[in-house]
């Protein structure tokens, strides 16, 4: 657990928490909030006040199926140029992993950015793109579609669309949650007014988060409270950045460039209009066009391997350390799943931070 400035204000938050005798349980959907929670001990903190804290399915590389990251290896081992961030690369699956492509002899690339992408296009072949993440990254993708592209690059659009995976949440009705903590990137791009219906809607409090120790807990704060005065909104914490209408020229390029699609999430069934694909007129830049009959050939593949509950983890039915295979054979060095992956994953933090 790391000290952080404040730490005096962030016991007199718990205590003022405590005092209202409220005991909740609220859900994340951050991988970043999951990291600030776990490494300043905040979780424990707040469990002593009676407020639990869970993490849902924010973490970008986590929620992205098996089915497509096969795709990209796929069309790795074709010939093609994959270009992907660097925590896809060791996301298992059972044909290996994207660099376990690489070490056969496929060209696959981690880049920092869709523009260093465009810029293997000169050098090979054809490069294709993983674009993933959720409407934070999502308009850097469109922006680039936007602009004058070199012929032989596409992009594999993974990226996904945060609000209906909650919608998913609340229909299963696995686990119980009192309110909801929402991104602040993401609704640094969508604004306040996507999350609104679930207040009005589920009756639940809600508060848009930055992701210092102190945003973290002052929105918690607002949640106890809304809840001991009956009331059910959205409160926006990270006002310095969050705007109500969020980003409209970011929104803008998103729907000129995609469309949303129905798409399943890992450990979750298909999530109607969940993940954007290119619209018709982006076809000649949409890898599943432009290598369709590549693709076609992608080996039907199971989405958890070797005992990973992953899907469980993202769902918010068990913690990280409930998982069987966790620090027993699954770590960061030996990942049986993208939630030990990923930097974002709720796996990977607790294992760097708690698994002594």
């Amino acid at each position: 657990m790391f000290r952080f400035r404040d730490e005096a204000t962030a016991k007199k938050i718990v205590a003022s928490i405590a005092e209202y005798g409220i005991k909740a349980r609220f859900m994340h959907v951050c991988g970043t909030h999951q990291d600030t929670l776990v490494r300043f001990g905040i979780q424990e903190m707040l469990e002593d006040a009676g407020v639990h804290i869970g993490q849902g399915p924010g973490c970008p590389v986590c929620v992205t199926t098996t089915k497509e990251i096969v795709e990209g290896i796929t069309l790795a081992k074709s010939g093609q140029t994959v270009a992907v961030f660097g925590d896809m690369m060791t996301v298992p699956t059972p044909i290996g992993s994207l660099a376990d492509a690489k070490a056969e002899g496929a060209d696959v690339r981690v880049v920092y950015s869709v523009e260093d992408a465009v810029k293997l296009a000169p050098l090979v072949k054809s490069v294709v793109f993983m674009a993933i993440g959720f409407e934070t990254t999502s308009p850097t993708t469109a922006s680039i579609m936007l602009t004058e592209l070199p012929r032989n690059f596409s992009i594999l659009s993974c990226h996904r669309i945060l609000p209906p995976a909650l919608d998913a949440l609340f229909d299963l009705g696995e686990v119980h949650i009192d309110g909801l903590i929402q991104p602040g990137h993401v609704a640094t791009i969508i604004g306040l007014e996507p999350f609104r219906r679930f207040s009005k809607e589920r009756k639940i409090p809600q508060a848009v988060a930055g992701f210092e120790p102190l945003d973290l807990m002052v929105a918690i704060y607002m949640m106890v409270r809304q809840m001991a005065e009956g009331r059910h909104e959205v409160e926006n914490e990270y006002s310095r950045v969050v705007k109500p209408e969020g980003n409209p020229k970011a929104l803008a390029m998103i729907h000129e460039v995609f469309k949303p699609v129905d798409r399943a999430w890992r450990g979750f069934a298909v999530i109607p209009k969940s993940a954007l694909e290119p619209r018709e007129e982006f076809d000649a830049r949409n890898a599943r066009v432009v290598f369709g009959d590549i693709i076609a050939k992608a080996p039907s593949v199971k989405e958890e391997m070797g005992g990973c509950r992953c899907g469980e983890v993202l769902r918010g039915i068990i913690e990280s350390r409930e998982c069987p295979v966790f620090g027993n054979g699954c770590s960061p060095k030996r990942p049986m799943g993208p939630c030990m992956v990923s930097r974002e994953g709720s796996c990977n933090i607790a294992f760097r931070y708690t698994r002594h």
